[in-house]
């Protein structure tokens, strides 16, 4: 059983959400924005959509993990899905952004089929990279190590999206807004595809159990769940944390707009996401000194005073201010991001240290439906706020909208990280993770003697 990940590996494996976020993070940022001002649906509307097509969808991703577990290939079982799902992913993901011209009932429609079909298909093959972490490697701290260079190679997708979104739908579609966002998906489905199949093509699964190859019944893999309190308490904190980040993210380009006049500044202000890598490249050195645990809670805390910083900056109109709490914010919340799944890979080897069940699907499921119900309630919230607020696309905002697009902004975010911070300090898997690896390591060992026999 190998521990050391090649850089070959680790740099296919992050190329993997590489490929995710560059839809992903299109969706965070310019979806709410592309319904309301370049679609032209109502944004009311747009809050029910963001909702019902999250509650619809969120629930893919405990059945994916149950698929993960029970999938029997040559290849593995997580794997396959990157092979399986690349080009349907991209397809569907050109046609959540494009803009027929049909009745505005129609339009809603066809919204809520893309929708909920890509996130169905985001589901099916974002959850792999989070199970297929475990079966890389056994040991903890390589985990992160290696998680490290997912999330830093996750967010230069980020980034690509934040800084070339809006001049590419300028140049691409030459004045018209619906083409420009059209054929900048076009391209960013495309590279993601790519992406997709080398992740498929240069990665590994090397942790099994002495069944690590076969399936796993549910009613064996719920046992995985039993007693499990840090797998409970990641899967709110993650939905918390995604409410937050989708909150912020698809105000941000509201925000500009409307409240600064400023809205030259948003691939700027996008573009610094760039700093989460910042924290997530710090990340591995912090966790060597104080922990998983202690560095995550640190990220959120540097994350919330960030916040109230934004509303100092927002008071007094100060640009230099604002950026000053986005950079900060950025490297808190790289900290934090950059643990989220190395920590939820623990929990699978803590539920198999209780349970003696090694559910790493059903378990790394929670990331996906957090990351998906978060965003699923932020753009929901987000876009009933601006409803409230009497938000009116394209026009000068009322006194309410530019409250409400604060409150999305600014407070949405804040609640979320305190709500966070408060999940974490109940979070003491570290107490027992030595024992646990030892007893595991000698199980692992005893099973792999058995097979042998």
């Amino acid at each position: 059983m190998g521990n050391q990940v090649p850089w070959k590996e680790r740099i296919s494996y992050g190329l993997g959400d590489t490929a995710s976020n560059l839809v992903f993070q299109m969706i965070t940022m310019y979806l709410m924005f592309f319904y309301t001002d370049v679609y032209g649906l109502n944004v009311a509307a747009v809050g029910t959509l963001f909702l019902v097509a999250r509650i619809i969808d969120a629930f893919d991703s405990p059945i994916f993990g149950m698929l993960i577990d029970r999938t029997s290939t040559r290849w593995g079982k997580s794997r396959p899905y990157f092979l399986w799902l690349a080009l349907p992913f991209a397809v569907v993901a050109v046609l959540a952004f494009m803009t027929p011209d049909i009745s505005d009932t129609g339009k809603i429609v066809y919204a809520y089929i893309t929708y909920i079909t890509l996130g169905i298909l985001y589901a099916g093959i974002n959850l792999p990279l989070t199970s297929l972490l475990p079966s890389m490697t056994s040991n903890s701290h390589e985990r992160t190590v290696v998680n490290s260079v997912r999330m830093i190679l996750g967010q230069l997708g980020g980034l690509i999206v934040s800084i070339g979104t809006l001049p590419l739908v300028a140049s691409l579609g030459k004045g018209d807004q619906q083409q420009g966002f059209l054929w900048t998906m076009v391209l960013f489905a495309s590279v993601a595809a790519i992406l997709f199949f080398i992740t498929f093509a240069n990665t590994r699964e090397r942790v099994q159990t002495a069944s690590g190859t076969q399936a796993i019944p549910f009613k064996e893999g719920v046992k995985a769940l039993k007693g499990n309190l840090p797998w409970w308490l990641l899967l709110f904190l993650n939905l918390f944390f995604w409410i937050a980040f989708t909150s912020k993210g698809q105000s941000t380009v509201f925000f500009l707009k409307y409240n600064l006049d400023r809205e030259d500044l948003v691939p700027f202000l996008n573009g610094l996401n760039v700093l989460l890598m910042a924290g997530i490249a710090l990340m591995p050195l912090v966790v060597k000194r104080i922990g998983k645990r202690n560095t995550m809670l640190l990220g959120i805390v540097i994350g919330a005073a960030s916040q109230l910083t934004l509303y100092a900056a927002a008071a007094g109109s100060s640009i230099p201010l604002l950026i000053g709490a986005v950079v900060i914010g950025n490297v808190g919340l790289g900290l934090a991001a950059g643990l989220m799944f190395a920590m939820l890979a623990d929990t699978v080897d803590y539920g198999e240290w209780r349970s003696g069940v090694r559910a790493q699907g059903l378990l790394t499921a929670s990331s996906s439906f957090g990351v998906k119900f978060g965003m699923g309630i932020g753009g929901a919230l987000a876009a009933w706020v601006l409803a409230i607020g009497h938000y009116v696309p394209n026009q000068q905002q009322q006194a309410s909208g530019l409250a409400a697009i604060q409150f999305n902004f600014v407070w949405t975010p804040f609640i979320c990280f305190l709500v966070c911070i408060g999940l974490l300090l109940f979070y003491r898997m570290e107490h027992v993770e030595q024992q646990m690896y030892k007893e595991l390591e000698v199980k692992r060992q005893g099973d792999a003697a058995a097979v042998q026999a």
